[in-house]
């Protein structure tokens, strides 16, 4: 009995994390864990992004770099802090977190001020891929279907096939109207160009009955007089079409609206003829 007793003793002084023996046992068994930790963060990320969803793979991918990694910075500090002889480093690389997380935050303010509104909108969901916002953009305001969420920046795609990126901050921040999914596409816009000179109760009438040549009378909403310069003056012919069909009416227009335009004379007589685009 007391062989036992001395045996199991012996045993136990082994895996003591004072000595090189415990040491080792203990830094295995971490490596182990922190391996399992990181193999089930990983089952959870695949599992998020074969769900149906607003999140992205750069979004979880992300994550899981990140998760990787604290798991492995925290499982490294616990294990110093659980061998004597490496107590001191363990302190030491606890500080040194702590600081280089104060001098990382103060020197990207901006990078991560995106990255947590980018966290947040993934928490919060106030839109997800496939809606359509309006949102406030130095060129105005502009409507835009969501294609893209990232932890930094949110991307829209406008009707006209212009990309919008908008740094999360800025979309957290300010107000954005979503129009959800379902809505219907922004109506296209045929610009018209006429001198000042030109009558333009005719050009407005003779551009909306062309329109209406072309496609569905009900789809075209009106000519609009949206400018007048020193150059000249300049009006948008808006019709509602499908996003399919966009580029093939715009063309099947524009060539109308020039025919259209030639053949009444509008606008031909001071030497300027007019421009559609």
């Amino acid at each position: 009995m007391h062989d036992l007793k001395v045996g199991e003793y012996d045993l136990l002084s082994f895996v003591k994390p004072d000595t090189l023996i415990g040491a080792s046992v203990y830094l295995v068994l971490f490596v182990i864990l922190a391996m399992l930790l990181a193999r089930i963060l990983r089952a959870a990320v695949h599992t998020a992004t074969t769900r149906q969803g607003h999140i992205d793979r750069t979004t979880v991918s992300f994550l899981q770099q990140i998760g990787s990694a604290a798991i492995w910075v925290i499982m490294l500090i616990l294990y110093a802090h659980l061998i004597p002889a490496l107590r001191a480093m363990g302190t030491a690389l606890l500080a040194g977190a702590s600081i280089a997380s104060v001098v990382i935050g103060l020197a990207a303010q901006s990078t991560l001020g995106n990255l947590v509104a980018g966290i947040a909108i993934t928490l919060y969901r106030p839109f997800r891929l496939g809606d359509t916002l309006q949102v406030t953009a130095p060129t105005g305001s502009e409507v835009g279907t969501v294609e893209l969420i990232s932890l930094g920046y949110t991307t829209l795609r406008t009707a006209d096939a212009r990309l919008v990126v908008l740094p999360n901050a800025i979309a957290a921040s300010q107000v954005t109207l979503n129009l959800g999914s379902g809505r219907a596409p922004v109506p296209l816009s045929i610009v018209v160009r006429v001198s000042r000179e030109a009558d333009v109760e005719a050009v407005t009438e003779l551009a909306v009955r062309t329109g209406r040549e072309v496609v569905d009378p009900a789809a075209v909403l009106g000519c609009f007089l949206t400018r007048i310069d020193a150059t000249g003056t300049t009006l948008e012919l808006r019709v509602q079409v499908a996003d399919a069909q966009r580029d093939k009416v715009r063309s099947v227009l524009v060539h109308a609206l020039a025919r259209s335009f030639a053949k009444a004379g509008l606008d031909a007589g001071n030497g300027r003829r007019p421009s559609f685009s």
